[in-house]
């Protein structure tokens, strides 16, 4: 991608090239105006970033699997970009390996895990709204494993977690996948945007009749500006509004980013395996892996943690990851499976100083804080994100669907 020089003065603005940025720069391609888009990074992509970690892996960093994929606006990219999509079916939903998680423990936990949901649906409906774990059944041998659940899908455990936010999300149980990568994906998307890259926005001042920025690289003025970053920025005030916008402060705080880890390791005899399968343990924990067995049949092993659990190992530095995956691995399958798996990869996104976290959840009783983040300031701040998304929060579709509807915003009031 050619890097961009910072203008002077431009029509439009756009803070973040992750897949909110890259919508909105897209969708305002044709419309006659200026755009430029600043992006902190030295890359396009944000928390979506493909990593060959051998000559067939691509390993996806971040953003994985196109979720609700018959309504995922990334589809109808790919097949336009010729880039191929795999439909298989996602691991953990049927094909789990060994006598680790029994065909009997894991239809008794299917059961519990619905009717958690079933009463998720029936208390979303109730005006107040409340911490999805005030509805774990007392006693239910499966409830550490539900909680596990909330700490993949939303970054978080359901202490911390709206009961109205897991209601408003849409999943449609269709999860298709790039071969070549999500991240690699979302890279050609935005390949030919305006993208000035190394150039952090520090503050935003929108008290004269252009909006003033300063970034890393100098400072530019725009008529109107697209906020793309995570709500962790935001909220850690790493990037200041002047005059203060308390509202948007407040909306972000109230939808922190979680925390999701993910490790590839590479298996030296694949052949034990199967491909694209599941393993898992029913265990009475949270604080454990998932872990997808030879993806697209590959010599590797992707895990999965999320919650308070990854950010600890996390923090524990390069190489916690792992070494937790291939402790629990040798636990389910016997230690000399350790002699067989080598450290490939890890994430660490709570570090990333740029994200800051993994994908955004609403804290109790703050579910209503999307609709306050996504709405424009003055006709001249308008916001996107995934965290601004209505149903398909989390999700990198969720964020390229928002940055169209700024865009849009932006393209109605010129």
């Amino acid at each position: 991608m050619p890097q961009q020089r910072l203008p002077s003065s431009v029509d439009i603005a756009i803070i973040g090239a992750g897949a909110a940025g890259l919508g909105a720069a897209r969708t305002l391609e044709n419309s006659g105006l200026s755009v430029i888009v600043l992006e902190a990074r030295d890359r396009i992509g944000g928390r979506a970033f493909t990593r060959m970690v051998t000559p067939e892996i691509a390993f996806d960093v971040g953003c994985g699997w196109l979720h609700s994929a018959d309504e995922n606006s990334f589809v109808g990219i790919a097949r336009d970009l010729g880039v191929e999509i795999d439909t298989t079916h996602p691991p953990w939903s049927e094909r789990s390996f060994g006598d680790v998680f029994p065909p009997r423990e894991r239809a008794a936990f299917g059961k519990a895990l619905d009717a958690f949901y079933e009463r998720v649906w029936r208390a979303a409906k109730r005006k107040t709204d409340a911490p999805a774990a005030t509805l774990l059944e007392p006693g239910n041998r499966w409830n550490a494993m539900i909680d596990a659940v909330s700490t993949w899908v939303n970054g978080a455990e359901l202490d911390r977690v709206s009961v109205k936010d897991v209601e408003a999300y849409r999943d449609t149980g269709i999860n298709w996948r790039i071969r070549q990568g999500y991240g690699a994906l979302i890279a050609a998307y935005g390949a030919h945007c305006p993208v000035a890259l190394n150039c952090a926005v520090s503050v935003i001042d929108h008290s004269g009749p252009q909006v003033k920025l300063e970034t890393s690289q100098g400072t530019l003025t725009a008529g109107k500006v697209i906020i793309t970053v995570p709500t962790n920025l935001i909220a850690d005030e790493a990037i200041r509004f002047t005059p203060e916008l308390p509202d948007k402060l407040a909306a972000a705080r109230g939808l922190p980013l979680g925390a999701d880890a993910k490790v590839m390791l590479q298996l030296s005899d694949p052949n034990d395996f199967p491909a694209d399968g599941n393993l898992r343990g029913a265990t009475m924990r949270t604080a454990i892996g998932t872990y997808h067995l030879r993806p697209f049949g590959h010599d590797g092993v992707e895990g999965f943690f999320g919650g308070r659990f990854a950010r600890e190992l996390e923090q524990a530095g390069d190489g916690a990851l792992a070494a937790q995956s291939i402790d629990e691995i040798a636990g389910l399958l016997g230690n000399d499976i350790r002699r067989k798996l080598k450290p490939l990869a890890e994430s660490r996104w709570t570090h990333d100083p740029f994200a800051r976290g993994s994908y955004s959840h609403a804290l109790p009783g703050h579910a209503g804080a999307r609709a306050v983040l996504a709405a424009p300031v003055d006709d001249r701040l308008f916001f996107a994100g995934e965290a601004t998304s209505p149903q398909f929060f989390s999700t990198a579709h969720g964020a390229r669907d928002s940055g169209e509807r700024a865009a849009r915003e932006i393209i109605g009031h010129a």
